[in-house]
This record gives C-alpha cells, structure tokens and sequence, in this order.
C-alpha cells in the first residue's frame, strides 16, 4: 500500500500550502536549509509534511529578521530546548537596538538642520557630518588622555574618563545632538601651540601625584552633586574637605588655612574648560530638566565654596 500521493508534494503544491513562491522554495532548498523528501521519476523536487512545517518556521524566523547563518544554527539544533534560538534572538535585539539608535541620532540630525537658519545649514551639515550614528566616544576620551599627565596609571585614567566622558543618549533631542557635534569638534581641533595647556598641579605632583589627586577629585565631585541637584549654595563641609584633600596629596602637603589659600590662588590661574562642561550638561540632560551635574559644574561649586571659606577664615 502506498500514499506517497497524497504525502508528498511537488515544489509548487508545497509553496502554495506555505503561502510562498516557487522562488523562495527553491531558494531555501538550494540553502540547505529545506531537505526534500524524494525525487519524481522525471527527478523533480519532493516534499513531506515535515518540509511544510520547516519552511513555516523558516519564514517565521525570517520575518524576526534572523539572517541565514543563525537560522541554519536554529534548525540543527538538538535538544537545546531552544538555547540556540534564544540566543539569536537575544542577538538580534542588540542589533535592532543598535540600529534604532542610529537612526534617532540621524533623525535629530535632519531635524537641526530643517530647522536652522538657512545661512546657517552649510556650517551645520559641515559639523554634523564628521559625527557617525551613533556617535562614538573615542575622540573625547583621546582629548582627556592628552589632558591628563603623562604615565598617570591606566586604572586612574579610566576612572576620571568614566565621569569626564558623557555618553551619547540614545534617544537624543536636537538640542543634545547639536552639542555632542560641539563636543566632538572642540575636542578634534588642533590646539593652537604643539600641546593644550596643562595645569600646574600636573608639573607639580606627576603622574604619581596626579592619580592621587583625580581619584580624590571624583570623590568630591559625587559628594557635591546632591548639593548641585537640590540648588544649594557653595559651602563649607564634606565635600570641601574632600575637595582639598585631594590637591593637599598631590602637592604632598596638609589642609591648612595657609594651604587653602594657596590653593585659592593656583586653581585661579589654571586653565579652564567651561564650554566643553556646558556642552556636556547639555547632551546629559533631557530637555525641560535641570541640569545634571557634571565635574565641571562640581569643581565651580566647590571652588565657589573654598573662595566662601576663605573668606570666613580672614
């Protein structure tokens, strides 16, 4: 008894069943990813149910977005209880996420420049084609490497890169966007001599000294965020005591009144940052929020504070 004819179908009554193309049949079986069951006497393609039931789930996986290799992985796996399924597809949600991102940082880009001034549209395009989508933090932690003293230790390097470096939103707001282009110029340009200014502290302390004194600054900097975020005025306390702390060990000296005069007067003439932490506030912060603090806006309260505390003391 035989019921081959009614069991296996050709490749176009398999399509048909499928809801696909004779095309697509073809193309998966030529794949390897649809076996077929025999082969007509005139050597055409046959198939079961079970190739039925494969191609579904082909499709199925197609339409997720899953690409060939990792479906082909899918269909060989054996008794995973679907591990390798997970797995592909947990992979491909990165990839989406991935891709999302960029093109919310593409749109906020179409919309700055819908949106400005038309003399000003060259000037933008120029500024904002030298970002990718999603941008990328690497120019802004090379900036900081060559701003930090030399040889300072890789562990305390990266740490005050942690905090000094914001990272891109994901869905960025026009606004956020502009200022991360900003950020990304600023810290591309060339300096105007052979080498950004460095501050005195980093001649004097080295880079021994140095990581003393950056580990102590993000110290203070956390203690002086609550106090920023809840608008408090500059003051004495814990985060100023940190706060000159940090520069009493690079200088290898002690936190005396002496000390936080002297301290006053060097942090004056030392160079500044204040738009790169503007620029920084800004990618950080959603907008109609207050600003989140930053260590720049963190190192202004706390000078702020040490000017108030001296002048207490006199």
């Amino acid at each position: 008894m035989s019921t081959s004819h009614e069991l296996l179908w050709s490749i176009g009554e398999l399509a048909e069943r499928a809801g696909a193309t004779v095309k697509t049949v073809r193309f998966y079986s030529d794949q390897g990813l649809l076996p077929e069951a025999a082969r007509s006497s005139g050597g055409h393609r046959r198939y079961g149910p079970q190739a039925l039931e494969r191609l579904q789930l082909i499709r199925s996986l197609r339409a997720l977005d899953l690409p060939l290799p990792e479906i082909r992985r899918v269909l060989e796996d054996d008794g995973e209880a679907g591990h390798v399924l997970e797995n592909a597809v947990d992979s491909r949600l990165r990839d989406l996420g991935s891709e999302l991102k960029a093109l919310r940082w593409r749109e906020a880009a179409l919309r700055l420049v819908r949106d400005c001034p038309p003399a000003q549209r060259a000037g933008r395009l120029r500024l904002l084609g030298t970002l990718n989508t999603p941008p990328s933090t690497a120019p802004l932690a090379r900036f900081w490497r060559t701003w930090l003293p030399p040889r300072m230790p890789r562990r305390a390097t990266a740490a005050f890169l942690e905090v000094a470096v914001p990272q891109p939103p994901d869905e960025p707001h026009p606004s956020q966007a502009l200022a991360f282009a900003q950020l990304h110029a600023m810290t591309t340009a060339p300096c105007p001599g052979s080498r950004q200014p460095q501050p005195e502290v980093h001649r004097v302390a080295g880079a021994d000294g140095a990581a003393l004194l950056y580990a102590g600054l993000v110290e203070a900097f956390e203690l002086a965020a609550p106090h920023l975020r809840r608008a408090h005025d500059p003051r004495p306390g814990e985060a100023l005591d940190a706060y000159v702390a940090a520069y009493a060990s690079a200088y290898r000296s002690r936190d005396t009144p002496d000390f936080r005069r002297l301290l006053d007067a060097r942090l004056s003439a030392d160079p500044r940052l204040d738009r790169y932490w503007e620029l920084t506030a800004i990618v950080l912060t959603p907008p109609g929020s207050s600003p989140l603090p930053t260590p720049g806006s963190a190192d202004d309260w706390l000078r702020a504070a040490l000017q108030r505390d001296n002048a207490g003391a006199a």
